[in-house]
């Protein structure tokens, strides 16, 4: 079933360029469609979609407010756009500043290159405001809003502030760097990034690393882990995933029945005679490794000498924000390479290189695709490169060769490419050597190959299947939204505890009734939480019983004046009502000796960890410790405990920020069984959010009312967000 027939809502598309552009002409203004791969690629598979649509970006100028509303009209009329007029200035500063000064060299692995000025920062947070204001005007309940790449990372936490209940995609064309290389942005700007990036319900990348790198740096930054790419947050779920962008496979595998496709490829055939064509097209851009290729080409020709004049370079750089320094730097040094190359290989007959210094149209670029016998793509970091896709699409006779970097996205797709190294020159030549000996027989097979994956995972494909994605990320938030505590359910819950006549009510401590505290001694109760659970516990006919893992001394001395029951140790430990303490079953704890250096050795090489001994157990914390090293650790002390205890009748057992040791047997539930088989209860109710409640909810009653605190998968009938939740159930349910 295709998406549109499964909404009935818009999508609305937002990125920092519409598909088209509005230009000054003849003191006056006029609309020209733009280029490019998201441009095309998008705009031919919007038409073939079918469902409604609009498109929200700059249009590239900001046109006198005389005309504005005539081009508004324009735009919605001919493109389905709504452009966002703003003043060029601030365009050109925010495009230049923090998106091109600061995260497209940090993104890309020049770190040299990055500038960190808090007035770029401050120009790109106002531009995403902008956007904000611009998008929340026009959307509607129902629309998908699908944001694209990394100008707009602040958005989506903008647009949910706003509207909480959207439907919301973001998708990043260029690289997410290892956790590494992002933070050496300043930490609150990294901070704010991956919090605007997770306002939206589903992230797409490229590849699997830039998946996992940004899994990583939420890890680090917000202590989020994830389970198969979805992140839990407050009050909902978001998933990462990879889509890797396809192209128009048709539009370039056809491209040669266009006349004037033809007509150049003809033209160019005469100029290149029978020579090896090697091409290569790319915007001037210190990313794409011109001068890399120009060293590995100059590199092949100085060791094969056989093949100077038989092969041709057509090397074409796109001009792309000139006036930057390093840009204008790095043309001067290609103009200088290309002319080296020339002048030390050339001769009347022959230059090495043809060298152009322009923007191409498509009859020309699908012609050179088709005529070239091989494809020099050498990126130093991209986030996919369709080029390569285009030109393996284009190769209507299954010849050709492509020679990929492996530092591009696609080459996780094009393994029948020659894969190389960009900063090895050596490398390079040695493929374009291969490359000019290769046989057509393997040539057809390679490209074959290549060209059956292109041809099923094409752009159509990539943007239906991150749709999908999305709705299905949706579908199981609204699951979790159709378990949370709805203001119907909690007074169906206050009528059955009010008509009740004996009520039984289990409440976990830590992370359910305060927050988690960074040392277990912190989370002391205040005088709120005193105040209802004395409340609670002073009505006859309920019995109001405290289930934790702390240790009975602590809950004596926090909760000793309530009249309450009270389990410690998760279960080791039980307390009825006026009652003294008593072990639920006779134990031993003789293993603490030989654990506790095991223990000890772990926490002393984990900063932030540290131990918390209890009468029957052992727990060794790690809240307070890099989160992804902590990760790493606990697993390591899992494995090794339960192989040291193997013969031992103890239970090892990983929770939230924690690894616990303590006997077999011992549970909440046990110690549950021990209050309900006192008598019998017509009201139940059971509130916990740690992996020790999980037993509790398992063995109560199908009756009973029990509530995960967090939006995490449990046994629990019900879930809320939170603490505070928790607290204000305990309210509304007993007044």
């Amino acid at each position: 079933m295709n998406w549109h027939l499964k909404k009935t809502g818009r999508l609305v598309i937002v990125s920092n360029r519409l598909p088209f552009t509005i230009a000054r002409e003849n003191n006056g203004y006029a609309i020209k469609r733009s280029s490019g791969g998201l441009v095309s690629g998008l705009t031919s598979w919007l038409k073939s979609w079918g469902g409604e649509y609009i498109w929200v970006g700059w249009p590239g100028a900001c046109p006198d407010e005389s005309v504005r509303q005539e081009l508004l009209e324009s735009a919605m009329r001919d493109y389905c756009a709504c452009p966002v007029f703003l003043p060029e200035e601030q365009m050109e500063r925010f495009y230049q500043g923090f998106c091109n000064t600061t995260i497209w060299p940090l993104f890309h692995y020049f770190p040299s290159l990055a500038g960190f000025k808090e007035e770029h920062w401050e120009i790109y947070k106002e531009v995403n405001r902008i956007f904000c204001d611009a998008v929340a005007e026009i959307i509607n309940p129902d629309d998908i809003i699908w944001i694209h790449d990394y100008h707009l990372f602040l958005l989506p936490e903008m647009l949910r502030g706003r509207i909480p209940d959207l439907t919301m995609g973001l998708f990043l064309h260029i690289p997410f760097p290892s956790f590494e290389m992002f933070r050496l942005m300043p930490r609150a700007w990294g901070t704010k990034i991956i919090e605007g990036m997770l306002g939206a319900d589903l992230l797409g990348f490229h590849t699997h690393d830039f998946t996992q790198y940004f899994l990583r740096s939420v890890l680090r930054y917000k202590g989020s882990d994830h389970n198969l790419g979805v992140i839990t947050l407050r009050s909902r779920t978001v998933k990462a995933d990879t889509f890797p962008m396809g192209i128009e496979f048709e539009k370039f595998h056809c491209a040669m029945e266009i006349p004037e496709v033809q007509k150049e490829r003809n033209e160019l055939l005469t100029t290149f005679s029978d020579r090896k064509v090697i091409f290569s097209v790319d915007r001037l851009d210190y990313t794409k490794g011109i001068l890399n290729r120009l060293a590995g080409y100059e590199f092949f020709l100085e060791t094969n000498p056989d093949w100077r004049g038989k092969v041709v370079f057509v090397l074409v750089v796109v001009p792309s924000r000139i006036g930057i320094e390093h840009y204008q730097e790095m043309k001067n040094r290609i103009d200088s390479l290309v002319g080296k190359i020339n002048g030390r290989f050339g001769d009347v007959n022959w230059a090495p290189i043809v060298y152009q210094f322009r923007s191409v149209e498509f009859p020309f670029l699908a012609a050179m695709y088709n005529l070239s016998a091989i494809a020099l793509i050498t990126p130093l970091r991209d986030g996919m490169n369709l080029v390569a896709k285009e030109y393996i699409a284009s190769r209507t006779d299954n010849s050709g060769v492509l020679i990929l970097s492996e530092m591009a996205g696609a080459s996780k797709e094009l393994g029948e490419a020659i894969i190389i190294n960009p900063n090895h020159k050596e490398d390079i030549a040695r493929a374009l050597k291969d490359a000019v000996e290769m046989p057509l027989e393997e040539q057809a097979v390679r490209v074959e190959h290549m060209q059956n994956r292109l041809k099923t995972y094409d752009i159509a494909r990539w943007a239906n299947d991150f749709l999908v994605a999305l709705d299905r990320v949706k579908e199981t938030q609204r699951d979790f939204e159709a378990r949370l505590l709805n203001s119907s359910t909690i007074e169906a819950m206050r009528k059955s505890f009010r008509d009740a006549q004996r009520k039984l009510i289990f409440l976990d401590y830590d992370g359910t009734l305060v927050p988690y505290a960074p040392q277990p001694m912190h989370a002391v109760p205040d005088q709120e939480l005193c105040k209802l659970l004395n409340f609670l516990a002073r009505d006859i006919e309920t019995d109001l019983v405290l289930i934790s893992g702390r240790d009975r001394s602590v809950i004596d001395k926090w909760f000793g004046a309530i009249s309450m029951g009270f389990v410690a140790e998760n279960g080791a430990w039980i307390k009825g009502k006026e009652e003294q303490w008593r072990l639920l079953r006779p134990l031993n704890s003789e293993w603490k000796k030989a654990l506790y250096p095991i223990l000890k050795v772990y926490a002393d090489r984990l900063p932030g960890a540290f131990i918390e001994q209890k009468e029957h157990s052992l727990v060794w914390h790690f809240r307070q410790a890099d989160p992804e090293h902590a990760s790493l650790r606990a697993r390591e002390l899992v494995d090794q405990l339960t192989e040291f205890t193997a013969n031992i009748d103890i239970q090892v057992l990983r929770g939230s920020k924690v690894v616990e040791i303590r006997n077999s047997g011992i549970s909440k539930a046990s110690a549950a069984m021990s209050f309900l088989s006192s008598q019998s209860y017509d009201f139940i109710l059971a509130i916990g959010d740690d992996w020790t409640d999980e037993d509790l909810f398992k063995v109560l009653p199908v009756t009973a009312y029990t509530i995960k605190v967090g939006i995490t998968q449990s046994h629990a009938r019900y879930n809320v967000t939170d603490y505070k939740d928790s607290r204000m159930l305990l309210k509304e349910i007993s007044q």
